[in-house]
Protein backbone atom coordinates (compact mmCIF):
# COMPACT_ATOMS: atom_id res chain seq x y z
CA UNK A 1 0.00 0.00 0.00
CA UNK A 2 1.27 3.45 -0.79
CA UNK A 3 0.40 7.02 0.01
CA UNK A 4 -0.57 9.17 -3.00
CA UNK A 5 1.29 12.48 -3.05
CA UNK A 6 2.24 13.25 -6.65
CA UNK A 7 -0.17 15.09 -8.99
CA UNK A 8 1.14 13.41 -12.16
CA UNK A 9 -0.56 10.22 -13.30
CA UNK A 10 -0.59 8.70 -16.79
CA UNK A 11 -3.26 6.03 -17.16
CA UNK A 12 -1.06 3.15 -18.25
CA UNK A 13 2.60 2.44 -18.79
CA UNK A 14 3.88 0.48 -21.79
CA UNK A 15 0.84 -1.80 -22.25
CA UNK A 16 1.36 -4.58 -24.79
CA UNK A 17 -0.97 -5.30 -27.70
CA UNK A 18 -1.72 -8.99 -27.15
CA UNK A 19 -5.15 -9.91 -25.80
CA UNK A 20 -4.95 -12.15 -22.75
CA UNK A 21 -7.50 -14.42 -21.07
CA UNK A 22 -7.83 -14.22 -17.26
CA UNK A 23 -6.66 -10.92 -15.80
CA UNK A 24 -6.44 -9.30 -12.38
CA UNK A 25 -5.91 -5.64 -11.57
CA UNK A 26 -4.40 -4.96 -8.14
CA UNK A 27 -4.44 -1.43 -6.78
CA UNK A 28 -1.60 -0.35 -4.54
CA UNK A 29 0.55 -3.07 -6.06
CA UNK A 30 3.83 -1.25 -5.46
CA UNK A 31 3.42 -1.88 -1.72
CA UNK A 32 4.08 -5.02 0.31
CA UNK A 33 0.70 -6.77 0.32
CA UNK A 34 -0.15 -5.60 -3.19
CA UNK A 35 3.14 -6.97 -4.50
CA UNK A 36 2.53 -10.35 -2.86
CA UNK A 37 -1.02 -10.49 -4.28
CA UNK A 38 0.28 -9.65 -7.75
CA UNK A 39 2.84 -12.43 -7.62
CA UNK A 40 0.19 -14.90 -6.43
CA UNK A 41 -1.80 -14.23 -9.61
CA UNK A 42 1.41 -14.49 -11.62
CA UNK A 43 1.98 -17.96 -10.21
CA UNK A 44 -1.33 -19.14 -11.66
CA UNK A 45 -0.46 -17.70 -15.05
CA UNK A 46 -2.74 -14.66 -15.09
CA UNK A 47 -2.16 -11.29 -16.70
CA UNK A 48 -1.66 -8.81 -13.84
CA UNK A 49 -2.35 -5.10 -13.91
CA UNK A 50 0.08 -3.57 -11.41
CA UNK A 51 -1.37 -0.26 -10.21
CA UNK A 52 0.73 2.45 -8.62
CA UNK A 53 0.43 6.18 -8.08
CA UNK A 54 3.74 7.58 -6.90
CA UNK A 55 6.38 4.86 -6.79
CA UNK A 56 7.00 3.69 -10.35
CA UNK A 57 10.27 1.85 -9.60
CA UNK A 58 8.49 -0.23 -6.95
CA UNK A 59 5.69 -1.03 -9.41
CA UNK A 60 8.25 -2.14 -11.98
CA UNK A 61 9.83 -4.39 -9.34
CA UNK A 62 6.40 -5.89 -8.67
CA UNK A 63 5.86 -6.55 -12.37
CA UNK A 64 9.27 -8.17 -12.59
CA UNK A 65 8.22 -10.51 -9.77
CA UNK A 66 4.97 -11.33 -11.59
CA UNK A 67 6.86 -12.30 -14.75
CA UNK A 68 9.38 -14.38 -12.81
CA UNK A 69 6.47 -16.17 -11.10
CA UNK A 70 5.07 -17.19 -14.48
CA UNK A 71 2.56 -14.46 -15.28
CA UNK A 72 2.42 -11.46 -17.59
CA UNK A 73 1.35 -7.89 -16.99
CA UNK A 74 1.81 -4.16 -17.28
CA UNK A 75 1.99 -1.27 -14.84
CA UNK A 76 -0.86 1.23 -14.60
CA UNK A 77 -0.78 4.62 -12.93
CA UNK A 78 -3.82 6.39 -11.46
CA UNK A 79 -4.82 8.55 -8.51
CA UNK A 80 -7.16 6.40 -6.43
CA UNK A 81 -8.87 9.55 -5.16
CA UNK A 82 -9.93 10.71 -8.64
CA UNK A 83 -12.90 8.96 -10.26
CA UNK A 84 -11.93 9.82 -13.84
CA UNK A 85 -8.35 8.67 -13.34
CA UNK A 86 -9.60 5.32 -12.06
CA UNK A 87 -12.15 4.94 -14.86
CA UNK A 88 -9.55 5.49 -17.57
CA UNK A 89 -7.17 3.02 -15.95
CA UNK A 90 -9.83 0.32 -15.65
CA UNK A 91 -11.03 0.81 -19.22
CA UNK A 92 -7.47 0.41 -20.48
CA UNK A 93 -6.92 -2.67 -18.35
CA UNK A 94 -10.20 -4.33 -19.36
CA UNK A 95 -9.36 -3.97 -23.04
CA UNK A 96 -6.36 -6.22 -22.47
CA UNK A 97 -8.46 -9.28 -21.58
CA UNK A 98 -11.05 -11.31 -23.42
CA UNK A 99 -11.86 -13.50 -20.42
CA UNK A 100 -12.63 -13.33 -16.69
CA UNK A 101 -11.59 -10.26 -14.73
CA UNK A 102 -10.70 -9.95 -11.07
CA UNK A 103 -10.28 -6.61 -9.36
CA UNK A 104 -8.41 -6.40 -6.05
CA UNK A 105 -8.97 -3.12 -4.18
CA UNK A 106 -5.85 -3.03 -2.04
CA UNK A 107 -4.62 0.59 -2.20
CA UNK A 108 -4.73 2.40 1.10
CA UNK A 109 -2.91 4.67 3.51
CA UNK A 110 -2.76 4.86 7.30
CA UNK A 111 -2.40 7.42 10.03
CA UNK A 112 -1.28 7.39 13.64
CA UNK A 113 -2.59 10.11 15.91
CA UNK A 114 -5.06 10.38 18.74
CA UNK A 115 -8.53 11.57 17.82
CA UNK A 116 -8.27 14.93 19.63
CA UNK A 117 -4.99 15.69 17.81
CA UNK A 118 -6.16 14.53 14.41
CA UNK A 119 -5.90 17.10 11.62
CA UNK A 120 -8.78 17.49 9.18
CA UNK A 121 -6.35 17.26 6.27
CA UNK A 122 -5.12 13.81 7.30
CA UNK A 123 -8.68 12.64 8.00
CA UNK A 124 -9.86 13.78 4.57
CA UNK A 125 -6.95 12.12 2.77
CA UNK A 126 -7.34 8.77 4.53
CA UNK A 127 -11.09 8.64 3.89
CA UNK A 128 -10.66 9.83 0.29
CA UNK A 129 -8.06 7.15 -0.41
CA UNK A 130 -9.26 4.12 1.53
CA UNK A 131 -13.05 4.46 1.38
CA UNK A 132 -14.00 6.90 -1.38
CA UNK A 133 -11.19 5.52 -3.56
CA UNK A 134 -12.69 2.03 -3.26
CA UNK A 135 -16.10 3.49 -4.12
CA UNK A 136 -14.59 4.95 -7.30
CA UNK A 137 -13.03 1.59 -8.15
CA UNK A 138 -16.25 -0.39 -7.68
CA UNK A 139 -18.28 2.01 -9.80
CA UNK A 140 -15.68 1.93 -12.57
CA UNK A 141 -15.18 -1.84 -12.73
CA UNK A 142 -18.87 -2.83 -12.53
CA UNK A 143 -19.75 -1.99 -16.18
CA UNK A 144 -16.78 -4.04 -17.38
CA UNK A 145 -17.92 -7.04 -15.35
CA UNK A 146 -21.55 -6.67 -16.41
CA UNK A 147 -20.73 -7.00 -20.12
CA UNK A 148 -18.74 -10.18 -19.38
CA UNK A 149 -21.48 -11.84 -17.39
CA UNK A 150 -19.82 -11.37 -14.00
CA UNK A 151 -16.48 -11.38 -12.28
CA UNK A 152 -14.79 -11.03 -8.92
CA UNK A 153 -14.08 -7.99 -6.77
CA UNK A 154 -12.05 -8.43 -3.59
CA UNK A 155 -11.60 -5.53 -1.20
CA UNK A 156 -8.78 -5.59 1.34
CA UNK A 157 -10.14 -4.61 4.74
CA UNK A 158 -8.80 -4.67 8.26
CA UNK A 159 -9.57 -6.18 11.66
CA UNK A 160 -9.36 -2.57 12.88
CA UNK A 161 -12.50 -1.79 10.91
CA UNK A 162 -14.45 -4.11 13.21
CA UNK A 163 -12.84 -3.22 16.54
CA UNK A 164 -11.11 0.16 16.24
CA UNK A 165 -7.60 0.89 17.47
CA UNK A 166 -6.04 3.61 19.59
CA UNK A 167 -4.55 6.30 17.36
CA UNK A 168 -6.22 4.91 14.23
CA UNK A 169 -9.52 6.79 14.06
CA UNK A 170 -9.42 7.72 10.36
CA UNK A 171 -8.01 4.37 9.28
CA UNK A 172 -10.49 2.39 11.38
CA UNK A 173 -13.40 4.50 10.10
CA UNK A 174 -12.36 4.03 6.47
CA UNK A 175 -12.04 0.27 6.90
CA UNK A 176 -15.34 0.03 8.77
CA UNK A 177 -17.03 1.80 5.88
CA UNK A 178 -15.75 -0.86 3.49
CA UNK A 179 -17.85 -3.49 5.28
CA UNK A 180 -21.11 -1.79 4.34
CA UNK A 181 -19.86 -0.92 0.86
CA UNK A 182 -18.88 -4.52 0.06
CA UNK A 183 -22.07 -6.05 1.41
CA UNK A 184 -24.24 -3.53 -0.43
CA UNK A 185 -22.40 -4.03 -3.73
CA UNK A 186 -22.73 -7.80 -3.33
CA UNK A 187 -26.49 -7.50 -2.89
CA UNK A 188 -26.98 -5.07 -5.77
CA UNK A 189 -24.79 -6.92 -8.27
CA UNK A 190 -25.32 -10.53 -7.28
CA UNK A 191 -28.03 -11.13 -9.87
CA UNK A 192 -25.47 -10.18 -12.54
CA UNK A 193 -22.94 -12.74 -11.19
CA UNK A 194 -20.59 -10.10 -9.82
CA UNK A 195 -19.03 -11.41 -6.62
CA UNK A 196 -17.83 -8.91 -4.02
CA UNK A 197 -15.95 -10.04 -0.92
CA UNK A 198 -13.87 -8.49 1.86
CA UNK A 199 -10.56 -10.03 2.96
CA UNK A 200 -8.80 -9.17 6.22
CA UNK A 201 -5.09 -9.97 5.77
CA UNK A 202 -4.10 -9.62 9.43
CA UNK A 203 -0.81 -8.18 10.60
CA UNK A 204 1.78 -8.05 7.82
CA UNK A 205 5.14 -6.29 7.82
CA UNK A 206 4.77 -3.48 5.28
CA UNK A 207 5.53 0.23 5.06
CA UNK A 208 2.00 0.85 6.34
CA UNK A 209 2.64 -1.07 9.59
CA UNK A 210 6.17 0.25 10.17
CA UNK A 211 6.38 1.37 13.78
CA UNK A 212 3.03 -0.27 14.56
CA UNK A 213 3.82 -3.95 13.99
CA UNK A 214 3.60 -5.63 17.42
CA UNK A 215 6.95 -7.42 17.49
CA UNK A 216 7.55 -10.26 19.93
CA UNK A 217 4.57 -9.79 22.23
CA UNK A 218 3.32 -13.37 21.93
CA UNK A 219 0.16 -12.49 20.01
CA UNK A 220 -2.19 -13.32 22.92
CA UNK A 221 -5.29 -12.16 21.01
CA UNK A 222 -4.61 -14.74 18.26
CA UNK A 223 -5.82 -18.27 18.94
CA UNK A 224 -2.74 -19.62 17.13
CA UNK A 225 -0.46 -17.13 18.91
CA UNK A 226 0.96 -15.93 15.59
CA UNK A 227 0.01 -13.67 12.68
CA UNK A 228 -0.87 -15.21 9.31
CA UNK A 229 1.79 -15.97 6.74
CA UNK A 230 1.60 -13.67 3.74
CA UNK A 231 1.75 -16.69 1.42
CA UNK A 232 -1.47 -18.08 2.90
CA UNK A 233 -3.20 -14.70 2.72
CA UNK A 234 -2.43 -14.04 -0.94
CA UNK A 235 -3.13 -17.66 -1.85
CA UNK A 236 -6.58 -17.23 -0.30
CA UNK A 237 -7.16 -14.08 -2.35
CA UNK A 238 -6.14 -15.71 -5.64
CA UNK A 239 -8.32 -18.73 -4.87
CA UNK A 240 -11.32 -16.63 -3.83
CA UNK A 241 -11.11 -14.65 -7.07
CA UNK A 242 -11.78 -17.87 -8.98
CA UNK A 243 -14.73 -19.11 -6.91
CA UNK A 244 -18.12 -18.52 -8.55
CA UNK A 245 -20.60 -19.10 -5.71
CA UNK A 246 -19.33 -16.89 -2.87
CA UNK A 247 -20.18 -13.22 -2.39
CA UNK A 248 -20.89 -10.68 0.33
CA UNK A 249 -18.56 -12.43 2.77
CA UNK A 250 -15.83 -11.30 5.15
CA UNK A 251 -12.75 -13.56 5.03
CA UNK A 252 -10.60 -13.18 8.12
CA UNK A 253 -7.16 -14.65 7.40
CA UNK A 254 -5.83 -14.76 10.96
CA UNK A 255 -6.98 -16.50 14.15
CA UNK A 256 -8.62 -13.55 15.93
CA UNK A 257 -12.34 -13.32 16.55
CA UNK A 258 -14.31 -10.65 14.70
Amino acid sequence: MESPTSPTFPVADRPTNAIVHSAALITGASGGIGRAISQAFGRIGWYVGVHYYRNKPAAEATLDGVVKAGGTGDIYCADIREAESIRRMIDTFANRSSGPLAFICNAGIGQSDLLVRHSEEIWDNVIATNLTGTFHCLRAIAPQLLVRGGGSIIVIGSHTGFHGATGQSAYATSKAGLIGLVRTAALEWGAQNIRVNLVLPGWQKTDLTKGLFPEGHGWPDHALRRPPAIEEVVGTIAHLAQLTDISGQVWNCDSRHL
